[in-house]
């Protein structure tokens, strides 16, 4: 009734390791993006504002532009 090699989700030891290699590089790629994307965000509008409050438009232009400095 049990088969021994299958494990309780139904996937030999060779399935799940190549799935969990999968789900980890998927998890990995998710997350870099991800950071990346808050970075960017964070550079442009920092969620915790100065005691002056948010940044003028030309300041935002500004950091825009040291932000792709530093990408390229």
């Amino acid at each position: 009734m049990y088969d021994s090699d299958k494990s309780l989700s139904g996937l030999t030891e060779d399935e799940a390791k190549e799935f969990h290699g999968l789900f980890m590089l998927s998890f990995l790629l998710f997350t870099a993006i991800a950071t990346v994307a808050h970075f960017m965000v964070w550079s442009w509008r920092p969620w915790i504002p100065a005691d002056s409050g948010y940044a003028s438009a030309a300041d935002v232009i500004g950091t825009a532009s040291a932000t792709l400095s530093l990408l390229g």
